[in-house]
Parts: structure tokens; C-alpha cells; sequence
């Protein structure tokens, strides 16, 4: 969803009045002392944490994984079974049972869970592909896919922020992410290494998870007892109930609030590799062709590495990457006179990512500012720059989170051979809170760019964050040189919620390293949110946002000055429909040219909007999704509609269809785009899948065709075919522009 005038927070929990600093500072400290007298979340969660007992198994007793607790050692295991409903009846028993046991080896973690049901039948699970289950809401923030799923959370450090998160459905679909400072958007793109199986039953479904200590990070035991943090989660996907162990409340809970799990207890002796190093070869040959040019061959060979330096502190290093494996971007048209903005995708920077997160990553909008962002290096202009090698420190060191990049990108693209790195480092302080710093730096032999800056995040209660940042660039050469600084506070209640920020960016920013929207410019944005319960009509919730912003040059001058309202409605059969309408003023002091084809003069412009959003229920066989909106601005009007549609008659086949219609009507000139895009997936196993993606742009003329097939030959080891087909030019959207056809293999091994 993207609108062309609005820093749209729309999904937030408002400050609704234009405020200056200073009342804006005023007001947030009112607002958290009143958030602060509001603890009843904090009294839901306080007392003695709950425990579950790990039981050591006989070093001469071998479990069969097959995801039945049958064996009797199961039986020897003390269950904890006490889940408590976060959705849709918050506080109350869980409508179906669920039994968790926890046994573990010299080897590994292994967690039995049994998930009563009695409409057995009514258990869906449609999903084999890996990570699927669990997917990133177009808010940012984790959302579960199609199928009922149990999800365990594990904290080795107990240091109540950071976590492993492994969930498996009833086909035994896999998935993995790590959760950074307790953040809802998870590092859904971390891969580890463990095994999971699961069965159906006449009473419901049962599953096992496998999870090496090898796979883990944790402190040395010198042969105490250890006690990690956990939770488990379970979702039932026909009547959307969510329900935990642990940090069921809605105020200020989730799963993702590692502060409020539950705890493990009965871990001793757990092992310590000699080396703990990973070494994985990685060999890539193929052929590419470019347009008007012949076929070459391509020989790649590459190295990757891992080694726990410490417990929790790991070093990754990468020698000659390729990345052909990864899927093309998404095909958009940009209605806005700001840069689009794409997720990385690359694993080498995917791993711990949220460790360097810094700035403000702003809600339905690119970024306002991010001092770091990882795609800053090895693409240029859409063009891949090939990288020479990395290295990579990240992870925990007593209450220190610690950060290090450095990568190599050869000279291409008009760019010399250039060194990025990047520092993050974070101090704990108290429970959940923290104080940081982070500095990036690129620099070639013409030429350098530093960014550095200090940020903080506190928890006054579970429900109340306060965050805020200061940053400064430096550039080679005159210009670059300039601050940034922000102060934010967010307040999530069950019924109310608010959030309210206030940024600013200097004229110089030069952030080479990250992503900057725009410049010199002072910003106060905020979102109020009100939430009804009717418990008639099927509805499960209706919630009401007001949210607004203004925005000035540093010296006054108003650039930007919106208001909207949002209404959206959820039905407990999983239906949402939203409406929304904006409506404000904006200045161009700068001409730009919309998706390059109309040109928009400088002036002064009111601007309107006004759509919805539906979607169905994702539990459904056939789920479809739908957003229009006509916006009146710019002496004109833009009238959009996307349209997705989703088919999955199985678990081994499901389709995808999206299509977005855009129409423009300006006074400079009109243009009409057409985007549409195809994905099929085949999945013979949870180890074996094939998937293809074609996509068409009208006003690029370009048509994208991406196949790729994948096989997890070993645990940690994989075998890619990929075939990629780039069409496209002015005159015809047949006209070849890249071809190429690759097979990548890669082995692990562990020493």
C-alpha cells in the first residue's frame, strides 16, 4: 500500500493537533506518566515466572523423531499445559489442550508438543515450503500464514530481549527467526540448523523438534545448572485463536516480548564444541548472456565460514559471494517523488540484521532515515557490484549486544574498489531497556563518507516504549556534514494505544551507508488509537486510528501538513475490512517527474485520499486481498487498485496472483501502468521445491521471469538450479536484456 503524500503510519496506535518541540516534549511526558499509572498489564505478568522442567535422557537411549510422543521416556517428562487465550478472549483458557515436554541429550534440545483437538479434521495445514508458516505483515510485524502452527521461544542467555524462534505446522514445515531487543519484526531470514517432524492424529496433532546445542548460542555451563528463557505459542487457524504460556495479555504482552517468558529449568553439562567452526564451499557454474552479446560462462567459487569466537559471539566470513539464488525484487511503479525502498535479501546480511538496525524505519513509507542499510552495498544503481569478501562479529558478550560488518565491493559500475564497514555496539541497561552506538563508514581511494550516532530505548512498563537517537554524517569534500535526532514514545493498550514522534533531519545529511528520504526537514507526526469489542455480528474487533503529521523546513517553512481517520473491522472468521481518508497540503519547492513520465511543477497543493482494504481469511482454499483508493492531488487525481488472489489446493502446490492498476491524470500529462505478477510453488517435501515468478510492467515494458528449484541435500546444505529471463525496452517487452542459468552448490561442515 503507498501513498504518494503521506508519511502514513496508518496501522500505529494520536497526537492529532500540529504541535511545536517543545509542546510536542510536554505532551509525551504527560502522556507517559499517564501510561505509567496504567500497570495492569505489568500486574498480569508480575510474580514468579512459570517453569517447566528439562529431563536429561540416558546417554544409551536413542529417540526416533518421528513426531509421536510415544516412547516412554515422553511419559517421564513433567507437561506444563496451562495456555491462556490472547486472541480472541484474552485471559481465558485455551479452547483446545496443548501438552509441551522438554527432554534433552548430550546433542541436542528436543521438545514434544501435543496439540489436542477435538475436531481433529479441522486442522489445516496446506504449507510444506520452509518458512511460509509464519510470515512479515505488510505492517512489518509477524502474522501467521494459513495453517494452525506452534511456535516455541527460546532465550539461552536469559537476558529478556533477544530470542530463537523455531514453529513447525502439522506437515512438519519449518520455520526459524530471530527476535532482536523484543522487537515484532523478526529476522524471519535466519536459517539454522535443527529437524522437526509431525504427525496427524484422531485426537489432533503431535510434533518434535530437534534442536542441536550446536544450532544454539549460550552460556558456558562449567557444569551448573542452567536456566534459559522459553514460551510457546499455539495457533488455531479455522478460529484465529492465539494462545501462549506465557505473555498472553494484549497490553504490553506477545510472544515476541522475551521479558515475559516463562523459564527452563534442569539444563546442565550442556556440550562445547572444541572448534565451533563452520566451514561451507560453495561452487556456482552457469552461463549468462546480456543483450546484443554472446553467452558467457560463469565458474564461481566461493567460501563461507562461522565460528563461535565465544559463547554468543560469532564471526562469519565470506570469500568471493554470490548470491543467484536470491529472488528478483518485486516489480513496482512509484507514484511519490521519493526513492523506492527494497528489502535486503542476500543471506550474508540477513543473519542478526536487527543488531544494526538505527534510526527511524516510519510505518506504509520508505524510511525517513536509516543510518545503515545493507543493499547500500554491492548494488549500484540496480546494478550488482560483485563483492570480494566480508566478515561479520555479532551477537552477545555479557550484557553487551556487539556488531561488526566489513565487505569489499570490487570495482564495477563506475565505482573504485570500496571498503564498507560498520560498527554497532549496545549496553543493557536494566530489564528490557538499552542504550547504543553505531558508526558506518565507506571509503575508496577518491573519496569517503562516516556516519556515527547514539540511540536509546527504555521500557518504563511492558506497555510503554520511549526511544530516541542523535546522529551526524561527515563527507569528503564540502556538504555532508550535518546532524540528525529523534524522540519518540508509543503506548500499546488493548483498548487505546498512541504514538508520537518528533524528527529531525539537517539540510547536509549524507547517510552513503543507509537511506534518507529527504533532507532538512522537522517533523511531527502521531497516531491515536481506540479499539471496540462488540462480541456480536461475528465481529471480533473494530478499531478506530486518527493519525497526523507536520512537516517544516528547519527554518519554518511548511513543506507537509496531513490528517487522516481509519476504520478498520475483523470478523472472527479472519475477514478485515478497512476504510480510510486523508487529507492535507504539501509544497514542492523542486520539480520532479512522476515514475519518470509526468512531470510535477513547483507550487503549493492540497491534496485528498480516500479507499479501502479487504482481505479474506487466510484459512480459506481460495484467499484474495483488494485495496483502491483515488487521491486528488497535484491539480489532478491517481486512482489505484491491487488486487492479489491466492490458490492452495494442497500442501505440495499453491498459487499466487498479484495485479496493481494505476491511473494518472495530471495537468502535465497522463499515463496508465499495469503491474501484474505470477508465483508458483511445487513442493515435493519440506526438502524439495520448485518455484517460479513472472512479472510484467507495463510502463517499463519489462517482463521478469524467475525459476528456481531447491534442495536441502544435508542439513545446512544446499543445491540450487536457477534460470532468470530479463525482457524489456522502450519499443518492445521482448526485447532480451539479461539471460542466465546457474547451478549452486553448497556443503557444510562442521568442526
Amino acid at each position: 500500500m503507498q501513498f504518494s503524500f503521506l508519511p502514513v503510519q496508518m496501522m500505529k496506535p494520536v497526537a492529532i493537533r500540529i504541535i511545536p518541540m517543545r509542546r510536542f516534549v510536554i505532551i509525551l511526558a504527560v502522556a507517559l506518566q499517564a501510561a505509567l499509572s496504567t500497570a495492569d498489564a505489568d500486574n498480569a505478568s508480575s510474580g514468579k515466572a512459570a517453569e517447566i522442567q528439562a529431563t536429561k535422557l540416558d546417554p544409551n537411549v536413542t529417540l526416533h523423531l518421528d513426531g509421536r510422543l510415544d516412547e516412554p521416556q515422553w511419559a517421564m517428562a513433567e507437561p506444563i499445559s496451562e495456555f491462556h487465550q490472547r486472541e480472541p478472549h484474552e485471559g481465558s483458557l485455551a479452547t483446545e489442550a496443548t501438552e509441551v515436554r522438554i527432554l534433552y541429550t548430550k546433542d541436542a534440545l528436543i521438545i514434544g508438543v501435543t496439540a489436542h483437538d477435538r475436531d481433529a479434521e479441522g486442522t489445516i495445514s496446506r504449507i510444506l515450503q520452509r518458512d511460509k508458516i509464519i510470515t512479515e505483515g505488510f505492517d512489518g510485524q509477524y502474522e501467521f500464514g494459513g495453517d494452525d502452527v506452534v511456535a516455541i521461544l527460546l532465550d539461552p542467555f536469559l537476558d529478556r530481549r533477544n530470542a530463537f524462534v523455531f514453529a513447525a505446522n502439522a506437515n512438519g514445515a519449518e520455520f526459524d527467526a530471530l527476535i532482536t531487543d523484543e522487537s515484532p519484526t523478526w529476522n524471519m531470514d535466519w536459517r539454522s540448523i535443527w529437524r522437526v517432524a509431525s504427525v496427524r492424529t484422531d485426537q489432533g496433532w503431535s510434533v518434535e523438534f530437534e534442536i542441536p546445542f550446536r544450532s544454539l548460542r549460550y552460556p558456558q555451563t562449567n557444569g551448573a545448572e542452567k536456566v534459559w528463557g522459553f514460551n510457546v505459542l499455539r495457533f488455531i487457524r479455522r478460529r484465529s485463536e492465539v494462545s501462549l504460556w506465557t505473555s498472553w495479555m494484549r497490553a504490553g504482552g506477545g510472544f515476541h516480548r522475551v521479558s515475559q517468558a516463562g523459564l527452563i529449568r534442569g539444563l546442565s553439562e550442556l556440550p562445547r564444541s572444541g572448534f565451533n567452526l563452520e566451514i561451507k564451499p560453495v561452487a556456482l557454474l552457469g552461463t549468462e548472456r546480456k543483450a546484443d552479446a554472446e553467452p558467457e560462462w560463469i565458474a564461481h567459487p566461493g567460501l563461507d565460514m562461522k565460528w563461535e569466537v565465544q559463547p554468543g559471539l560469532v564471526l562469519d566470513a565470506t570469500l568471493n559471494p554470490d548470491f543467484a539464488q536470491v529472488e528478483a525484487d518485486d516489480e513496482r511503479v512509484n507514484l511519490t517523488r521519493f526513492d523506492l525502498f527494497y528489502p535486503e535479501k542476500r543471506d550474508f546480511f540477513l543473519e542478526n540484521a536487527g543488531i544494526f538496525d538505527f534510526g527511524s524505519k516510519g510505518f506504509f513509507e520508505p524510511p525517513p532515515f536509516l543510518l545503515f542499510m545493507s543493499r547500500s552495498i554491492g548494488i549500484k544503481e540496480e546494478e550488482e557490484v560483485p563483492l570480494l569478501g566480508g566478515i561479520r562479529l555479532s551477537g552477545r558478550a555479557g550484557r553487551q549486544t556487539i556488531g561488526f560488518l566489513d565487505v569489499a565491493a570490487n570495482a564495477a559500475a563506475g565505482q573504485p574498489r570500496t571498503n564498507h564497514s560498520v560498527f554497532r555496539y549496545k549496553r543493557d541497561i536494566g530489564k528490557s531497556n538499552y542504550l547504543g552506538f553505531a558508526l558506518t563508514d565507506r571509503r575508496n581511494n577518491s573519496d569517503w563518507n562516516t556516519a556515527g550516532g547514539i540511540d536509546a530505548s527504555f521500557w518504563p512498563t511492558s506497555s510503554v516504549n520511549v526511544q530516541t537517537f542523535i546522529a551526524r554524517t561527515e563527507t569528503f569534500g564540502p556538504g555532508g556534514d550535518d546532524l540528525a535526532y529523534r524522540a519518540a514514545v508509543e503506548y500499546s493498550g488493548d483498548r487505546f494505544g498512541f504514538d508520537g514522534e518528533h524528527l529531525v533531519i539537517g539540510p547536509d545529511i549524507n547517510a552513503e551507508m543507509g537511506f534518507v528520504t529527504r533532507t532538512d526537514i522537522r517533523r511531527t507526526s502521531g497516531n491515536g488509537r481506540i479499539t471496540f469489542r462488540p462480541d456480536r455480528f461475528g465481529i471480533r474487533r473494530i478499531t478506530l486510528f486518527g493519525l497526523g503529521s507536520y512537516i517544516s523546513r528547519l527554518d519554518g517553512e511548511i513543506q507537509d501538513r496531513n490528517f487522516g481517520q481509519f476504520v478498520e473491522t475483523e470478523w472472527e472468521s479472519g475477514e478485515i475490512l478497512a476504510l480510510f481518508s486523508f487529507q492535507g497540503f504539501t509544497r514542492l519547492d523542486e520539480e520532479f517527474s512522476m515514475s519518470d513520465v509526468v512531470p510535477v511543477p513547483t507550487g503549493d497543493y492540497s491534496l485528498r485520499d480516500i479507499g479501502f482494504m479487504a482481505t479474506s481469511s487466510r484459512k480459506r482454499l481460495l484467499a484474495a486481498s483488494m485495496m483502491a483508493d483515488e487521491q486528488r492531488c497535484y491539480q489532478g487525481r491517481i486512482r489505484m487498485v491491487e488486487t492479489g488472489l491466492t490458490l492452495a489446493p494442497s500442501a505440495h502446490l499453491s498459487m499466487r496472483t498479484d495485479y496493481t492498476y494505476s491511473q494518472v491524470r495530471l495537468p502535465a500529462g497522463a499515463f496508465d501502468s499495469h503491474v501484474g505478477s505470477f508465483r508458483l510453488v511445487w513442493a515435493l517435501s519440506t526438502r524439495l521445491s520448485a518455484q517460479t515468478l513472472v512479472q510484467y510492467n507495463s510502463l517499463d515494458k519489462d517482463i521478469i521471469i524467475n525459476a528456481r528449484l531447491h534442495f536441502i541435500h544435508h542439513p545446512g546444505s544446499d543445491f540450487y538450479i536457477v534460470w532468470n529471463d530479463e525482457r524489456g525496452s522502450a519499443s518492445s517487452p521482448w526485447t532480451l536484456g539479461r539471460r542466465d542459468a546457474v547451478m549452486k552448490l553448497t556443503y557444510l561442515i562442521r568442526l
